[in-house]
């Protein structure tokens, strides 16, 4: 494990020095709130090597090395979204395993299908879940991390040459920068719908006035106890909370049995706090517009729908990778306006 300044400044030579790098990242996600980047699998030709952001070292050197390259992932979006939100780092190229396997049409396209389809080696899963936090590692979370990159060089290999020769390498290509572009952008949080959590939407404006009390409140016991949300208090319970107390019924069965004294009081100051917000403060109900389309673009829909799917079947993809419904109602209705946001190689097959 890479933990001290001298092994990453050891390190970094060799990782300079690589014709390619295979990359991935290990997150807790399932266990600390908010997530961090727990690790760091590297693959070069003669090695696997495992990175910990958790250690006191200079990462800023290690994302130097990475600037410029074309690293190697598999299913790069939340590795990507990780690395910019923790460490400000956007890779100048990608190569994405997965990416490639679906415009190819293969329908299994995880790394250890695809390992066992191409290479066949069969990785073991048992680690997917695991705490990557805690140190040390066990030596089964190591071998599992370091399998996630020590294929992704051959198997790149074998789906960069496959797409070759189905002449796909170019949408393979512009569906990689179209993926770091969208990873890239800020995320940006509307206050008015972050908390409106699933089954929200049958509630009234007093029931949704104690939701969103109940949806902060949670949010800083998950952020003081390091937990995910929803080890606090699931959506379902704080929807059924909220329509209790806004109906004036009874709603500690409804409690996690085993909820501190401490928790349990801070909750009922929670709903407190929603039932006193007066009546033109409440939250609105949602009302989403149903339009219909016109039968010019019900017309359009259905042929540009006709097109993708003729396209889909010839090629042996999945119809959402040229266009997903919404997409072909964007288009329908405007396509000027809406074509430009395709990739070249969606708008090719859609005309």
């Amino acid at each position: 494990m890479t933990d001290t300044d001298e092994k990453l400044a050891a390190l970094l030579p060799r990782l300079r020095a690589a014709q390619w790098l295979a990359l991935d990242t290990e997150a807790d996600s399932l266990h600390a709130y908010p997530e961090k980047v727990c690790l760091i699998q590297i693959s070069i030709a003669d090695s696997d090597v495992l990175v910990d952001p958790l250690a006191p070292i200079n990462l800023d050197l290690l994302f130097d090395v990475f600037n410029g390259r074309e690293l190697i992932f598999h299913a790069a979006d939340y590795d990507l979204r990780l690395l910019e939100k923790h460490h400000q780092f956007r890779p100048a190229a990608i190569f994405d395993t997965m990416l490639a396997a679906r415009l190819l049409g293969e329908r299994q396209f995880g790394l250890s299908a695809l390992v066992e389809n191409f290479l066949g080696v069969k990785l073991d899963k048992g680690s997917q879940k695991a705490d990557w936090a805690q140190r040390p590692l066990t030596e089964k979370m190591e071998i599992y991390a370091r399998n996630d990159t020590h294929y992704l060089k051959p198997l790149a290999d074998k789906l960069k040459a496959a797409l070759e020769a189905k002449g796909r390498l170019a949408w393979h290509q512009e569906s990689c920068a179209r993926l770091i572009e969208d990873c890239s952008r800020p995320v940006v949080v509307d206050a008015d719908a972050v908390w409106r959590v699933k089954g929200s939407a049958i509630l009234g404006r007093t029931a949704l006035a104690v939701l969103r009390e109940l949806w902060h409140w949670r949010e800083k016991e998950a952020i003081a106890y390091c937990r995910p949300p929803f080890f606090i208090l699931s959506h379902e319970r704080m929807v059924d909370i909220a329509d209790a107390a806004a109906a004036q019924q009874p709603f500690e069965n409804i409690l996690p049995p085993k909820m501190s004294p401490r928790r349990r009081e801070t909750l009922l100051e929670a709903v407190k706090a929603g039932l006193a917000v007066p009546a033109g403060q409440q939250p609105e109900i949602l009302r989403h517009e149903f339009r219909r389309p016109s039968e010019a673009e019900f017309h359009r829909f259905r042929e540009i729908e006709k097109r993708r799917n003729a396209h889909a079947h010839e090629l042996g993809i999945d119809p959402t990778l040229i266009a997903s419904k919404s997409v072909i109602g964007d288009l329908a209705r405007d396509w000027d306006r809406h074509a430009p946001d395709l990739m070249n190689w969606q708008r090719e097959l859609l005309k």
